[in-house]
């Protein structure tokens, strides 16, 4: 390998590894409402199943954005929730669980977050008082999803159509 080519090689590593390899941290939905109380902020929930290609393509893809993470990181508290969990979820004074039915079954929380409509990936997006205000299904591209964060992470969907708020936002991931 000539020097030129090993160069080219090393900086490209960089520049993979800077885009892409960030961590999301995520919470569990219970931390993440308590965190919630002491310091407000939006909540996403990604809502998966193990056996979802579409979400591990997400996982990798997107989620793994460094633009992506960052971002969700400062301004949302991220979830991760596995809508086929088994264990109990417990909310306050509810106590959500899980629902054998055939060979696959559901969480109760899931159901709640999906409006019945238990579709994988879906991404569920929680305002500062834990209401759900947004509910977006099917697999995202960096790109993407980095138009649905910042259009309801900058708030302007208080303000704004979609279509007027993304004819002006230039996103800086290019797919």
């Amino acid at each position: 390998m000539n020097i030129t080519k090993g160069v080219a090689l090393i900086v490209g590593l960089i520049i993979s590894f800077s885009l892409f390899g960030q961590e999301v941290k995520w919470y569990t939905i219970e931390q993440a409402i308590e965190l919630n109380k002491k310091e407000p902020r939006k909540i996403m929930v990604d809502v998966y199943t193990d056996w979802c290609g579409w979400c591990k393509k997400m996982d990798i893809g997107t989620f793994s954005n460094k633009i992506i993470a960052d971002y969700l990181n400062t301004t949302y508290y991220p979830v991760k929730f596995n809508a086929e969990q088994k264990e109990d979820v417990k909310i306050d004074t509810a106590t959500f669980k899980y629902i054998a039915q055939g060979a696959r079954g559901y969480h109760q929380l899931a159901a709640l977050l999906l409006n019945g409509e238990m579709s994988y990936p879906s991404v569920v997006f929680l305002n500062e008082k834990v209401q759900i205000f947004y509910i977006n299904k099917g697999y995202k591209d960096a790109k993407q999803f980095d138009e649905i964060l910042k259009f309801f992470g900058g708030n302007h969907h208080l303000d704004s159509t979609w279509d007027k708020w993304i004819a002006g936002y230039k996103s800086p991931i290019v797919n």
